[in-house]
């Protein structure tokens, strides 16, 4: 496994890190026993990087995390998110107040049953709360303790830099994969950046490191995706690139990338995985596996280098 530094951070992250969205059973038939030995065979292969988020299975997400880490806390980093609180009825709302930050950490920390963070994100901006309010209150964590580094989520590089005025900021977690290069939604969720264009340039002219989510394009980037899952009942529906024209102009260019990595001889998640870590910038990539199979299979994609020849190849595929 390959290791890198986090941003300006103290962190030695492995490039795959491990995405715990699925662990929530948002999308997937995984369950909690099999997440549980993903999880620990993840730690096994050198994955040192979990990322997770109270809203991932309202709260099930962290617990299953907690459980699986039992006993081996100190072999790696955990990475939570704050920001986004849901009622009896699960409406989702932003809220990063000081009040809200507060409660959010212990009950991050109680569902992990862990002490510490060692990366505590805003999940998305809120309008309605300073950033001043905000940052000053995991300043305050920090020296409690209870978190060891500040990072973003879904930023962009005028709110980062607005949010630098009031702490150290280590990292940003954003949308980025083949498909996604310079995306202007996430499912229906407006993105006020451009990964590609904007926010991997200016992390690697300032020691910033880079966290991008769904590097498989939500399955679309694998040898198994399959077109017919994606009725009403999936939350990848909801999913503008995986939609009318969009997703058949997707579909060709996915065909395209397989094509080449069976050419190479490897998986399309291996190459589409190694093309991403390549990309300057970037620190550690959130895959979701559900099973022992895909972590051993995603593990894989860091054993070879990318010729740049093929790099030219791929590139050329995704053209608009």
């Amino acid at each position: 496994m390959l290791y890198r530094k986090l941003g300006s951070s103290d962190l030695e992250v492995s490039v795959l890190g491990f995405g715990c969205w699925p662990v929530g059973n948002e999308w997937t038939e995984a369950n909690d026993k099999s997440s549980i030995e993903t999880i620990r065979e993840a730690i096994d292969l050198g994955i040192n990087f979990f990322d997770v988020a109270p809203v991932y299975g309202f709260g099930h997400a962290e617990k299953v995390l907690g459980k699986a880490i039992k006993g081996k806390r100190d072999q790696i980093y955990i990475a939570s998110k704050c920001g986004l609180r849901w009622d009896d009825s699960k409406n989702i709302t932003r809220n990063l107040s000081r009040e809200s930050i507060l409660e959010e950490i212990d009950l991050t920390l109680g569902r992990l049953g862990v002490e510490y963070l060692d990366l505590y994100q805003l999940h998305w901006p809120d309008p309605n709360t300073p950033l001043e309010e905000t940052i000053t209150t995991l300043n305050e964590l920090k020296e409690k303790g209870k978190i060891r580094n500040i990072g973003l989520s879904n930023y962009n590089v005028f709110l980062i830099n607005e949010a630098k005025k009031y702490g150290e900021i280590v990292s940003n977690q954003v949308l980025y994969n083949m498909i996604d290069r310079n995306s202007d939604h996430y499912h229906d969720l407006p993105l006020n950046y451009r990964t590609e264009a904007e926010i991997l340039p200016y992390a690697a002219e300032n020691n910033l490191g880079v966290i991008p989510y769904s590097p498989l394009c939500q399955g679309l980037l694998t040898d198994s995706f399959e077109i017919e899952k994606l009725d009403n009942g999936d939350v990848r529906a909801a999913n503008p690139e995986l939609r009318g024209e969009k997703l058949q102009r997707n579909l060709k260019k996915a065909a395209e990338v397989r094509k080449i990595a069976k050419e190479l001889g490897k998986s399309t998640v291996q190459l589409v995985l190694n093309w991403t870590a390549a990309k300057k910038g970037i620190s550690t990539i959130i895959a979701g596996p559900t099973n022992v199979e895909e972590i051993r299979e995603n593990v894989r994609a860091f054993d070879w280098e990318l010729d740049s020849e093929i790099v030219k190849k791929i590139d050329a595929v995704l053209e608009p």
